[in-house]
């Protein structure tokens, strides 16, 4: 199996897309969903608030491409926050979740499909074992969990704007849509209400890239804490990369007992194969993944050591279970998307390719139409910053030109280009993105930073 050449742009596309496009539906959806959804939306940066206008309602993806309501077609760079690395509706995903379904959705009790999708999980990560929950959330929660039962100790360590899902634990000083939403740098711990001070108070933080304050922190809390949890590379306040230094420190860090949690939602099969410890080069103790291994279907997983993983019911004590874990039409969503990327080990390659193509484009436009940018890059994620850097941590990234970026994000959208929109998100390219998609996006984010020094100056 190898993966489809990218799909042809969908015939209401247009390099030259109207600026102005029909948003009617979207605005009769929106006001409905207002009415029977908090915020008229089920997942916050969905809304908007950060960059103004309305939602657009989706109706269809194929291949690089989403359509809303209205019938407008858009360039997408979400890939529905990442797990679409093949594209949308990729045929041998589409058929797998198709013939499952015809043999029942949900049995509640062991298949066969598990079983492949662990030991292909295991094959390619070096875990040793893994077990499969509905969400990165659950999967990092599970994991915690884990960490304490398994040291007997209570305290979790965890970095400025890494954002591990929305786990009561672990919703201090965390990133993306909180950052997006609060508006404002370093939000008081907890970073949610509903959050108890008294539980907020087991979980410490460290500034991400600080590598002498983790040892610091380490030094003189070490013994109390069960596990340094962390994204080894961010997207959730932005594209952040990991200095040789602070991962050095990392692996400091396991020394004493304390267990290594690698939060690899976003980045597993992502930034490579073995994800993005197996390019940098890290060995955790515990590993999370979500995304790419449900193949656009919810699932979460977390893995490691046999030996961790072992305390977990029914062999230990640590208690975890869900009725839809291991669903079988998620399960065949995520082989179908791993047996793919394994048949087309050049397809890595292709993404950092384009990625970077993308990256360099859109600083020379920026740099042509006289707006400062600093643009974070790796793999296949990429972050524009509306300032002029260098952005490696929380603090620096909210530095940003919030304003600056919602005009250019607006820009984006009229132009038919869909972008994160957040500051501090960061974009994914997919298998379906190609020569077409690049120039058109480029042209619509030249035409977009044109805008937006035209507003500074008016």
């Amino acid at each position: 199996m190898t993966v489809t050449p990218p799909a042809q742009p969908p015939a209401a596309f247009s390099t030259a897309q109207s600026t102005a496009q029909a948003t009617g539906q979207s605005d009769s959806l929106f006001e409905r969903a207002k009415r029977v959804t908090p915020g008229g939306v089920n997942s916050p940066v969905r809304a908007f608030r950060s960059v103004g206008g309305v939602p657009r309602f989706m109706a269809s993806a194929d291949g690089a491409y989403l359509t809303d309501a209205d019938g407008n077609t858009y360039i997408d760079y979400i890939g529905s926050w990442g797990p679409m690395i093949l594209g949308h509706n990729h045929p041998a995903v589409r058929e797998a979740v198709v013939a499952a379904a015809q043999s029942g959705t949900s049995f509640g009790a062991p298949g066969w499909r598990e079983v492949e999708l662990a030991e292909l999980v295991c094959g390619v990560t070096g875990a040793q074992k893994v077990r499969f929950v509905n969400s990165g959330t659950e999967a990092t929660m599970s994991a915690l969990r884990l960490a304490r039962g398994f040291t007997g100790r209570k305290y979790t360590l965890k970095f400025r704007g890494n954002y591990h899902g929305h786990f009561d634990g672990l919703l201090v000083e965390a990133g993306s849509g909180l950052m997006t939403n609060a508006g404002v740098l370093g939000a008081a711990a907890p970073s949610s209400a509903g959050v108890p001070d008294e539980y907020a108070r087991l979980t410490l933080v460290s500034e991400y890239n600080d590598a002498p304050a983790l040892d610091a922190l380490m030094a003189a809390r070490g013994h109390e804490i069960a596990a340094v949890i962390f994204e080894p590379v961010v997207g959730n306040a932005g594209v952040l990369l990991p200095t040789t230094e602070f991962l050095s420190a990392l692996h400091r860090a396991r020394g004493g007992g304390t267990l290594l949690i690698a939060d690899e939602v976003m980045t597993g099969f992502r930034l490579s194969a073995s994800g993005a410890t197996g390019r940098l080069g890290l060995r955790p103790d515990l590993s999370c993944w979500g995304k790419i291994i449900g193949g656009g279907l919810p699932v979460g997983a977390y893995g490691g050591r046999a030996e961790i993983m072992d305390f977990v019911s029914p062999v230990g004590p640590v208690y975890q279970a869900g009725t839809l874990s291991g669903n079988p039409l998620a399960m065949s969503a995520g082989l179908a998307t791993l047996q793919a990327l394994q048949a087309d080990p050049g397809l890595y390659d292709r993404l950092e390719h384009y990625t970077a193509r993308l990256a360099g484009g859109l600083a020379q436009a920026a740099l042509e139409a006289g707006v400062t940018v600093c643009i974070n890059q790796i793999g296949s994620m990429l972050t524009v910053f509306f300032q002029a850097g260098p952005v490696s941590n929380y603090t620096e990234a909210a530095r940003s030109d919030t304003a600056a970026f919602a005009t250019w994000f607006q820009g984006l959208l009229k132009r038919g280009v869909y972008w994160a929109p957040s500051q501090y998100e960061s974009i994914f390219v997919s298998g379906a993105h190609g020569e077409t998609e690049l120039e058109a996006t480029l042209q619509a984010a030249r035409e977009a930073f044109v805008e937006i020094k035209a507003q500074a100056n008016a």
